[in-house]
């Protein structure tokens, strides 16, 4: 179909021609209503970016000296975040002479470490970053989210 031809029909519809795809010869065109087709796409990437999943990074700052109470209450706010979805950033921080012995960071974070193992896994190594030992812990994937459920509803129903 000619150019002039399409035009002439789009015009009698009270629509608009649109070129779809300029750099195909012959040239592919639409007759459609283009500011209907403007909103629905807006429309479409609001929609998409309302269910792109937002991660947040939350921080867990510890020091080399903390009681043990404490550094399971940090724990446990570290799997709260994880679970909900969001990164966790754990940083040690230290004070004057307990620069002195790094050493202990090392083991509170690697303690840190294999508390957060279950729920998420280490997406940048702890590293000594000045005064801080700084570590970030990314949730675990969630494939495969009712497969757990489904066997142990087999087993039961078999006893």
């Amino acid at each position: 179909m000619s150019f002039e031809e399409a035009l002439n029909r789009a015009t009698a519809a009270g629509l608009d021609l649109v070129e779809m795809a300029t750099k195909v010869e012959p040239p592919v065109c639409k007759i459609m209503d283009f500011g209907k087709f403007q909103y629905q796409e807006s429309r479409r990437q609001r929609e998409a970016k309302k269910k792109k999943a937002q991660s947040k990074v939350k921080e867990v700052k510890l020091h080399p000296n903390i009681d043990s109470n404490d550094l399971s209450i940090k724990i446990r706010h570290g799997i709260e975040f994880l679970e909900k979805g969001d990164k966790v950033k754990v940083m040690v921080t230290f004070r004057g002479r307990e620069m002195a012995h790094t050493e202990l960071g090392d083991d509170l974070m690697k303690r840190v470490m294999d508390a957060f193992s279950e729920v998420g896994v280490i997406d940048s190594a702890p590293k000594m970053l000045g005064r801080n030992i700084i570590a970030i812990v990314a949730p675990k994937p969630q494939s495969g989210k009712g497969g757990g459920s489904k066997v142990s509803s087999e087993t039961e129903s078999k006893d």
